[in-house]
């Protein structure tokens, strides 16, 4: 499930809202390819991705998604980003931002 992060973060706020517990999922309602997403990428950037395929493990997710209904009646929330522009704005911030991701680091 791709959705864009300013659509999850503004659920978030409207969940906080909420005056009783509820456990709601926040997503995009239908499924995305991977390839899709690796082919938009490649048009944010402008190269081609190395895409090397591998046999499907067992244990792996063919598919999967957010049933959002309950998001759409308690917060009268849905996404409003499409996939297309949110990784257009997603390639965006890490071309704008690449220094503060040369300085993470792991471990």
């Amino acid at each position: 499930d791709f959705t864009f992060v300013d659509d999850i973060a503004k659920g978030t706020v409207e969940a906080l809202k909420l005056k009783s517990y509820h456990v709601i999922n926040l997503g995009n309602n239908s499924p995305v390819e991977l390839n899709y997403v690796i082919r938009l990428i490649e048009k944010y950037l402008n190269r081609k991705a190395e895409i090397r395929y591998r046999e499907f493990h067992k244990a792996d997710i063919k598919a999967t998604w957010a049933d959002i209904e309950k998001a759409t009646q308690l917060l009268n929330w849905k996404p409003q980003i499409g996939i297309e522009e949110g990784i257009e704005k997603t390639v965006q911030w890490f071309e704008e931002n690449k220094s503060l991701i040369d300085n993470i680091s792991i471990g």
